[in-house]
């Protein structure tokens, strides 16, 4: 598919000789404003003549036709066909001629309007005031704005078939007054220069007068809610507060060394991490109501704050509850810890160095106390258990070795076992002698003729043999058998003795805990070193006069900036 080019077509500007131009330029700059002509039925411009049929004589020969007629401008004629034609010439010489009037801001909006009613293609505000002269109207003039509503038949020009008598008479026009001429203005009449310079006067002292007014306004406003709350903070801080001493000292919650420790706790020990838990706790204490009251008790914190020699702001109440006592002691004492090295620093602060001091001394001492008691605490309940556990150690033991020796006094016999081992010996050895006994006979009987004495003896011995053998079967049969048989009795022992040897290793066990727990004990101790010893200051730490002053007109500063940006906020919300 295949797009023809296409050429935008261009209107060139003939040429003219230099003559030509010269003589136009001068004639364009001579000619005078003169009011559009009306013009015929046919279209065709007439001179104001009115013929004999009621119309207007045509100014140009009859027989001219309109590519041969020139339109003539005193003595200068310029054809038609040129670009350049004399209407766009002379447009725009009385628009460099509108310039040079100096027309202010104002005026030239107001043709703009002027024209944009009267529906003429204005392009810029000079064109504007142009192009309503030649219509005859004076965009200056204040009348005009009470005829911009026309009826509709008026609006637009007059149509060519109303009678001349009845269009609209051409308005004065404003007359261009050259800058080189002095002209002086009728008595009681200023001209339009100085008119001009008065209204510009008039509108720069209107602004000075509202931005004076605003100024005021804007002065009054921080005078009141910013320099007068600053000045009263000030002239308090100087004149009225009372001086506050403080007194510094920093102490440290510290940990028993440890050799036999291991494991996680062995690479946190002789670190701050070690007894963070504790100085976080010595800090809470010390910043309660139970230390605030003790301090009471013992140092007189209420009494002194409530002196007279105070200033209302900082002064106690003689019959203030305990709630407004901790509000003066939580402003007064001033506690920190710092995690990365594990101190805990402390500001006592009070009307008097030497109390402040006091103060300070005291509640070191109760956190030395409150440290002492949490870790005796801790190493109290575990050795408690520890040795509660030795404790039943040891009575077990006692009741297995008890039960022991009750058994072996039951049956009488120390050792059931010894005793069935020597019945069964017993009756083994006979066994033998008594086979041997039979082998005797036996042999004794193969002789054809056999000694009747060693017959009878051997088989006497047989005898004796069996019955001794048989007497201590039945032992062996009594022992065995029965709750108090020999085999029952040795159980019974063999169990208490292996419950004894038992006890035995549970006593030994406790007894290591109970030393293992001391020792532990021993190395969870803490106690409380101070490092910075509360010392009486010799200047006053607050009030600092001229910080607070700073800080003061800073905070109301703030304050009415907010406020102020949230109300214009609001009034632009709701004017839109």
């Amino acid at each position: 598919m295949t797009t023809k080019p296409k050429a935008k077509k261009f209107r060139i500007r003939r040429t003219t000789s230099e003559a030509e131009q010269a003589s136009e330029t001068e004639t364009a700059t001579a000619r005078p404003v003169v009011p559009p002509q009306p013009q015929g039925s046919d279209g065709a411009v007439t001179d104001g003549t009115p013929s004999s049929q009621g119309g207007v004589k045509d100014s140009q020969p009859a027989g001219a036709t309109a590519q041969e007629r020139p339109f003539t401008t005193e003595g200068t004629t310029v054809r038609e066909g040129q670009v350049s034609s004399a209407s766009e010439e002379a447009g725009a010489t009385d628009i460099e001629e509108i310039k040079r009037e100096g027309l202010t801001g104002r005026q030239l909006r107001l043709a703009r309007r002027v024209a944009q009613k009267h529906d003429l293609p204005a392009t810029s505000d000079y064109d504007a005031v142009r192009l309503l002269r030649q219509r005859g109207i004076d965009p200056f003039k204040r009348a005009n704005m009470l005829e911009l509503v026309v009826p509709q038949g008026q609006k637009n020009n007059v149509p060519a078939t109303q009678p001349a008598a009845n269009a609209p008479k051409p308005q004065t026009l404003p007359q261009t007054v050259d800058k080189g001429k002095t002209s002086v203005a009728a008595p009681g009449q200023l001209s339009p220069a100085e008119r001009r310079n008065r209204e510009i006067r008039s509108i720069q002292r209107d602004i000075a007068r509202r931005r004076r007014r605003k100024m005021a306004l804007l002065g009054a406003r921080l005078g009141a809610f910013v320099f007068l709350p600053t000045f009263i903070a000030g002239f308090y801080y100087y004149n009225v507060a009372t001086p506050m001493y403080a007194s510094h000292s920093e102490f440290l919650v510290l940990k028993a060394d440890s050799a036999g420790a291991s494991g996680f706790g062995g690479l946190l020990s002789g670190t701050q991490f070690a007894t963070s838990q504790d100085s976080i706790a010595v800090q809470a204490y010390l910043q309660s109501k139970v230390a605030m009251r003790r301090l009471d008790e013992e140092a007189g914190f209420r009494t002194h704050f409530s002196q007279d020699w105070i200033d209302p702001i900082q002064r106690l109440t003689p019959d203030a509850t305990n709630d407004e006592a901790y509000k003066i002691y939580k402003r007064n004492v001033k506690i920190g810890y710092d995690p990365t090295e594990g101190v805990v620093r402390m500001e006592v602060s009070a009307a008097e160095p030497e109390v402040a001091a006091e103060f300070s001394r005291r509640l070191i001492s109760y956190a030395q106390e409150n440290v002492n008691h949490l870790s005796e605490q801790k190493r109290s309940d575990q050795v408690g258990d520890a040795e509660d556990a030795l404790e039943l150690a040891e009575q077990q033991r006692r009741d297995a070795q008890a039960e022991l020796v009750r058994l072996q006094q039951q049956g009488s016999v120390l050792d059931p076992e010894g005793v069935i081992a020597s019945l069964r010996s017993q009756i083994n050895t006979f066994e033998l002698q008594l086979q041997q006994k039979r082998l005797e006979l036996a042999a004794l009987e193969d002789n054809l003729r056999p000694n009747a004495a060693k017959v009878e003896g051997t088989a006497a011995d047989i005898k004796r043999l069996e019955a001794l053998i048989d007497t201590l079967n039945k032992r062996m049969t009594d022992a065995s058998q029965g709750e108090n048989s020999l085999a029952s009795l040795s159980v019974k022992i063999q169990m208490a003795q292996a419950d004894l040897a038992t006890r035995d290793m549970m006593l030994q066990s406790a007894l290591q805990q109970v030393e293992q727990t001391r020792m532990e004990a021993n190395r969870q101790v803490r106690y409380l070193t101070t490092a910075v010893e509360p010392v009486p200051a010799d200047t006053p730490s607050s009030p600092r006069k001229f910080e607070n002053t700073i800080l003061a007109f800073l905070i109301f500063s703030g304050i009415y900036l907010m406020c102020a940006l949230t109300a214009s906020i609001l009034r632009e919300q709701v004017s839109s």
